[in-house]
């Protein structure tokens, strides 16, 4: 089968006026662009980079859901007020819990949204801070970012919404009462202003933007990130130059397992603890719940005033969790057939990283982490050769505050009022995640209020 490649759209088939126009093309605008355009919408995306799917394409480990089929055929009962607890927890108890409320409550409906558009995420694993597994992934047990984008773009070429890339939106324009359109920037056809009933701001984050970064979190400058370039903030720039409130722009997350040992930031994804590995310090011991929640996670590793720490795992982890074939075939990885060799490589103490695994795998072959208290992810020893390490260090990686907006996806003023016919979903908002955003929870948002944000345009446009 030759290899899907997305059409983008040429940009002298942008028209003057749409129904719908989406600005980012990550899962959160290309979701909202499919359900506006099934309900009956004239839509187009326009994209300011060359590559298409921002933060979406680095998701690893899986969307979070509750109360699924999948859930069902892998035996898990679960409900949405247990994911609503461990989500408010997680937060700190600081989540919009509007916004919380609506995103607990529609999970399931995103997880059979994607399913009907042959987007299929039958496998699951856990990420840390829930109480169950609710990260989706694909059946293959591959990252859920690349395939979710492909997918998407899959189901927007199908139906033929136009994609605008290197488009960059330089304004949006408003009346008294509303917004009207936009103003884009193109190197081919310079300016131009396209009217609009409804424009949706998907536009990620700003963890690339070191301005923004000194503004809000001066403390966090020195760090790298996961993130794309295009992780500019500027869709939190379009909507306060409109009157648009942000909330919650000083909580940052720090991704606990990063590799940053080359010139690339690499994410190695939750899931890899998720399907069994620990973490240890360079003397070979466990030193924290690798499955609490990535605040608590990343300040156990900074704690240690160590280079990072050291993530280890086995073939039986490798092959729950295929995206480990990308970080070998990229060498980020060390391996050894025993844990002796393994330990010499990765330069750590021999004897204790034995002890250590031993004592890991009692504990999970009792089921009873009486160490550090882990009680998820917990099914799987580390027994299998080869043995295999990566070496990590924190790194930023979601910025949870961005564009105020109510659980319409409804871009709010500081007073509360809705400023009618703009949206906004994604990264690019805030208020949802809290304190601490669960892993798993980013990519359920894109889908959960991309496809509000959708039906809420349609519903503006054509009266519903």
């Amino acid at each position: 089968m030759a290899k899907f490649i997305f059409p983008k759209t040429n940009i002298s088939d942008l028209k003057d006026t749409y129904d719908f126009v989406v600005i980012g093309s990550g899962a959160a605008g290309m979701t909202a662009a499919l359900q506006a355009q099934e309900l009956g919408l004239d839509v187009a995306i326009v994209e300011k980079l060359s590559v298409l799917g921002g933060n979406s394409n680095r998701a690893s480990s899986g969307m979070n859901a509750v109360e699924t089929f999948v859930q069902l055929n892998h035996g898990i009962v679960d409900s949405q007020a247990s994911f609503y607890d461990d989500t408010l927890k997680g937060g700190g108890g600081t989540n919009d819990k509007s916004l919380l409320s609506y995103f607990a409550t529609h999970t399931e409906s995103a997880i059979d949204w994607l399913y009907n558009h042959n987007i299929n995420l039958t496998d699951i694993t856990a990420t840390g801070g829930m109480s169950q597994k609710r990260a989706h992934r694909p059946n293959d047990k591959s990252a859920v970012g690349s395939y979710l984008v492909k997918g998407l773009q899959k189901q927007l070429a199908y139906k033929q919404i136009p994609l605008f890339d290197e488009t960059e939106v330089i304004a949006l324009q408003k009346s008294t009462d509303r917004i009207t359109g936009l103003t884009v920037r193109n190197a081919e056809i310079g300016e131009k202003t396209i009217q609009a009933k409804a424009v949706l701001i998907a536009a990620g984050g700003f963890a690339q933007n070191r301005d923004m970064l000194a503004e809000y979190a001066p403390e966090l400058l020195d760090l790298k990130t996961t993130n794309h370039p295009g992780a500019t903030g500027d869709g939190m720039k379009l909507a306060t130059a409109v009157g648009g409130a942000l909330v919650d722009m000083k909580k940052i997350q720090i991704h606990p397992t990063a590799q940053q040992d080359t010139d690339h930031v690499y994410l190695i994804g939750e899931g890899v603890r998720g399907e069994g590995a620990i973490l240890v310090n360079r003397a070979g011991q466990r030193f924290v719940n690798e499955m609490t929640t990535r605040d608590k996670v990343t300040a156990a590793i900074n704690d240690l005033q160590e280079d990072g720490a050291t993530l280890i795992l086995d073939q039986g982890i490798r092959e729950a969790f295929t995206a480990i074939d990308f970080y070998l075939a990229v060498g980020l990885v060390m391996s050894g057939d025993t844990l002796a060799e393994l330990a010499d490589k990765a330069d750590l103490d021999a004897d204790n990283l034995a002890k250590t695994i031993a004592q890991w795998n009692a504990a999970q072959e009792e089921g009873k982490d009486t160490e550090f208290g882990r009680q998820t992810a917990m099914e799987r020893g580390i027994v299998k050769a080869p043995y295999y390490a990566i070496h990590i260090k924190p790194a930023i990686h979601y910025t949870m505050g961005g564009v105020k907006i109510n659980h319409l996806a409804e871009v709010l003023r500081e007073d509360g009022a809705v400023i009618k016919g703009l949206y906004a979903a994604g990264e690019v908002t805030g208020g949802l995640h809290g304190d601490n955003r669960i892993g798993g929870n980013s990519i359920a948002e894109t889908v959960v209020f991309g496809r509000q944000a959708g039906k809420q345009a349609a519903k503006l446009v054509l009266g519903l």
